[in-house]
């Protein structure tokens, strides 16, 4: 036993405080703790690795650096050589300077997983950041340790002194981990029949889809709900004295069911009456009465429910230091075959999992060149790939589209279902749901991915579902498509009923063949079949599935008819509007719609869209709360709002589509963008040849903003879902203006090139309150990710109140302006009419001049005598003077 004694409290106090002191010298940061959210430190630079390069230096994420240790030393010739073969293609050729001049052998990297610098790894780049990040506090803690053990040799030795033992409860633990057996051990012997003992055995080829008894493969793979992990033992041995068990319980009682009941005491109508009428009621409401309305006055000036605090910290969150305005380069995407010659039509962001976008490829050719190409195009069908933040290089996902797509959506209710409308006119149905995993596989560095690949690496091709059929859909490209959201449905006569299944089965297109068109997803209603017909049904085998297309809509596919057609007679004139873009009041576009995992589970358990039916009309729920307006952009630069309400014919009995109630003629070629505010349902931002407007629904007189025409030809424009005052505008230059209507109204607040090529899509996401993302496509393939600076997605407590304001005090200069022409116009029909009074009536013939002479000097010697009138009365002019002025 060794004669030291425990270190005192103040001792090993004094060796915390210097060890936390020498702690505190060094001003590099580990990897958890937090960075400013303006930038990274000088001697660190964040890399993307992607999962080759992991693989390469032996650094995968979560399993060979992990946040516990996160550090990994590479030598400085590795790197120089994979420069030198990868070239720029290199994760380390930004810091291929830095490296070079880099005096040691071996460079430190640091696992950051938390995102701490904007990546997922950095590289050190000072000798003296890599010592310290290095430098174990396990060095401070045993010079500590010698110090103090040489303090300890000069006391002098004390005999421990026996205490009586304390159970703390180890007891129970060793009788707990101990096996004993509660019953006799069952033996069993097995032994086969005699008779079958040395019987002849005869072996013969089988087929096994023959029966069902054929054979079954079961290969091992891989569950992550169901992982064995190894735990810990602790182990202890204790000596303890003879221990006696005694136990000791309350008194039993019969139990006894009781209930009591109680209601309330109210007074008789005579006792109401005489307390009313009573003095001491009186005396009791004139003592209160002033006292009362002085407290309703102060409920009614201040609102006592308002939290000042907060509304005093309101920009508590702004960075300190520079702040960033502009918007910063976050990933590009593009990829060398699928990408090559062509052009991105639309980009949507994955609903539930984050960093995954999908984007439409379609071909940079005019209709000629499509005719000329069309044995290359049948041979080469799109795809929309889908792209993740961890492999910037490869797409995870391709889906296989019969033409080229223009514009998809995920459905609402589910994310893995996917409808996509082509240039023939078809809609598309894909079905994602095996390959979920996937793309959810994003922050463990592409280790599953690898697994799931074929020899050739290539990515996984998914095809279409079902289609429908081109003589029943769209005469030219489906230009939009939108899903309906799950809590309503329409029904054959355009009116919203209540969807009780609460799965998103309806779809809405529009095509410039002058109609939009409502689908279904469930199979019709089944017609009355023969015995037999249902008996050769039954007997007939599944068709083979090589290619392993789901089943998911196998009753669509090629026979998928619209619900409703919708077609948009012009107003006051023969023939129809071509809809380019439209835009209802109940969307899943515009607005931030929640996950719904519940639903997609019950789906994958067998609840599929096969399983589903159309309710009879007389089980469908009208709802009037759903509006059935929608605004429509033309071909022409017009705007439409219009009802899909059927009509009914009296004489016919035939169901059409009424005309437009208004039309609004703002821009001057084809409108490619209409879009409603997420903040007021009610505004409505549309885009169109050099200008943009915004429009109020229920406002007729015209838009309630209206821009001035532009150098440059607007392409698209998109709301920002953090920001009511925000919104982007993509430019036919490659540039991206950025509007804040609480700034300027008449200029942009910030205008920024993004590409050489005209933008065509931009879409806006937001991981986190930090961290908000803005997608931007362009015409020459290539998909970039950018970051929103906190000055655009930080928005204060009161900015939406006072964009409401803006746009009502907006209305009323309409309303006062359209008040102000129709006075106008009522005045000018006035002068008119005058005008035309005066030429009606006989002509006076003139005076002769000597008469107006003297009529002129008449009323001018009135004047005089009027003038010294009041001059005598006021004092200032007297008999005197006025005889000698005559």
């Amino acid at each position: 036993m060794s004669s030291k004694r425990p270190k005192s409290r103040v001792s090993s106090g004094t060796s915390k405080v210097k060890g936390k002191d020498k702690k505190n010298e060094n001003n590099f940061p580990t990897p958890d703790e937090g960075a400013p959210e303006s930038g990274h430190p000088e001697y660190i630079f964040p890399l993307v690795l992607t999962s080759a390069t992991q693989e390469l230096f032996g650094c995968r994420a979560d399993e060979d650096v992990t946040g516990e240790n996160p550090y990994k030393l590479l030598k400085k010739e590795d790197i120089i050589q994979d420069m030198k073969s990868r070239a720029a293609v290199s994760d380390f050729s930004p810091v291929k300077q830095i490296v070079l001049e880099y005096p040691e052998d071996e460079l430190l990297l640091v696992f950051d997983r938390d995102f701490t610098y904007g990546q997922g790894f950095y590289l050190v780049l000072t000798e003296e950041a890599k010592g310290n990040m290095l430098k174990s506090p396990v060095q401070g803690d045993d010079e500590e340790l010698v110090e103090d053990e040489e303090e300890e040799d000069m006391i002098v030795p004390k005999t421990p002194e026996s205490h009586p033992w304390i159970s703390l409860g180890s007891e129970q633990e060793i009788e707990e981990e101990s096996v004993t057996e509660s019953r006799p051990r069952l033996r069993y012997k097995i032994s086969p029949l005699m008779r079958h003992c040395g019987a002849p055995v005869c072996f013969s080829d089988r087929s096994a889809l023959d029966g069902k008894d054929g054979y079954v493969e079961c290969p091992s793979y891989e569950d992550k709900s169901f992982s064995i992990r190894q735990m810990e033992r602790h182990t202890a041995v204790q000596a303890s004295g003879d221990t006696k068990h005694s136990s000791t319980q309350t008194l039993w009682k019969y139990p006894k069911n009781m209930c009591t009941q109680y209601e309330p005491r109210e007074f008789s109508p005579e006792e109401k009456e005489h307390h009313l009428r009573s003095e001491n009621m009186k005396n009791f409401i004139t003592s209160v009465a002033i006292r009362f309305e002085i407290s309703l006055q102060q409920n009614h000036i201040a609102d006592v429910f308002c939290d000042d605090w907060m509304a005093l910290c309101e920009d508590d969150g702004m960075p300190t230091g520079k702040t960033e305005t502009q918007l910063k380069e976050y990933q590009s995407f593009m990829d060398l075959h699928f990408s090559k010659e062509k052009s991105i039509s639309h980009v949507h962001w994955h609903p539930t999992i984050s960093g995954v976008i999908a984007v439409a490829m379609t071909e940079r050719m005019s209709l000629e060149e499509r005719i000329d190409n069309s044995t290359k195009l049948l041979l080469n069908p799109p795809y929309i790939l889908f792209w993740s933040f961890t492999d910037p290089i490869n797409p995870q996902l391709q889906l296989e589209c019969p033409d080229d797509c223009l514009s998809f959506q995920f459905c609402p209710s589910d994310p893995n279902i996917i409808a996509g409308g082509c240039m023939n006119g078809q809609v598309v149905l894909w079905d994602i749901s095996a390959h979920v995993e996937r793309l959810q596989d994003t922050r463990s560095g592409g280790k599953n991915i690898s697994n799931k690949l074929d020899k050739n690496n290539a990515v996984p091709v998914v095809r279409y579902c079902a289609v429908s059929g081109i003589e029943n859909g769209h005469k030219a490209p489906i230009t939009d498509i939108q899903w309906l959201p799950e809590t309503f449905e329409v029904s054959r006569l355009g009116i919203p009923v209540e969807n009780t299944s609460r799965i998103s089965v309806q779809i809405v297109t529009c095509a410039p063949d002058c109609c939009v068109l409502f689908w279904d997803l469930r199979p019709p209603r089944a017609v009355s079949q023969s015995l037999t017909d249902v008996k050769q049904k039954s007997e007939e085998k599944p068709l083979e599935n090589p290619q392993g297309v789901p089943n998911t809509f196998k009753h669509l596919n090629l026979t998928w008819k619209p619900l409703i057609r919708v077609s948009l007679p012009k107003i006051g004139s023969s023939g129809e509007y071509s809809p380019l873009k439209f835009s209802l009041r109940d969307n899943t576009v515009d607005y931030i719609t929640g996950d719904k995992p519940a639903q997609i589970t019950e789906r994958e358990e067998g609840c599929g869209f096969a399983q589903l039916r159309v309710p009879s009309a007389k089980e469908q729920k009208p709802l009037d709360n759903i509006s059935t307006k929608l605004y429509v952009g033309t071909e022409d630069g017009e705007l439409i709002y219009t009802d899909w309400k059927m009509e009914k014919d009296n004489d016919s009995g035939r169901l059409f589509s009424a005309k437009p109630s208004h039309r609004f003629l703002s821009h001057h070629t084809m409108i490619n963008t209409v879009s409603r505010s997420p903040f007021f349902k009610d505004i409505i931002l549309t885009v169109g040849s050099f200008s943009f407007a915004i429009w109020k629904e229920g406002v007729t007189s015209g838009p309630i903003l209206l821009s001035a025409c532009s150098k440059m030809m607007c392409t698209v424009g998109h709301w920002s879902l953090s920001r009511p005052a925000v919104f982007f505008i993509g430019k036919e230059g490659g540039n991206i203006e950025v509007w804040d209507l609480l700034q300027n109204t008449h200029e942009p607040s910030q205008t920024q090139n993004i590409s050489t090529a005209p933008i065509t899509c931009i879409k806006t996401s937001s991981t986190s309150a930090k961290h908000h993302l803005l997608a931007v496509s362009d015409r020459i393939g290539t998909l970039h990710i950018l970051q929103i600076p906190w000055t655009l997605r930080k928005s204060s407590n009161s900015e939406r109140q006072n964009v409401r304001k803006y746009f009502e005090k907006e209305e009323e200069r309409l309303e006062y302006f359209e008040k102000r022409q129709i006075k106008h116009e009522k005045q000018k029909k006035e002068m008119e009419a005058e005008q035309l009074k005066k030429k009606t009536e006989p002509v006076i013939p003139l005076k002769q001049e000597e008469e107006l002479e003297a009529e002129a000097l008449k009323e001018y010697e009135q004047f005089l005598a009027l003038g010294k009138d009041i001059l005598k009365n006021m004092g200032l002019l007297t008999e005197t003077q006025d005889d000698s002025d005559l």
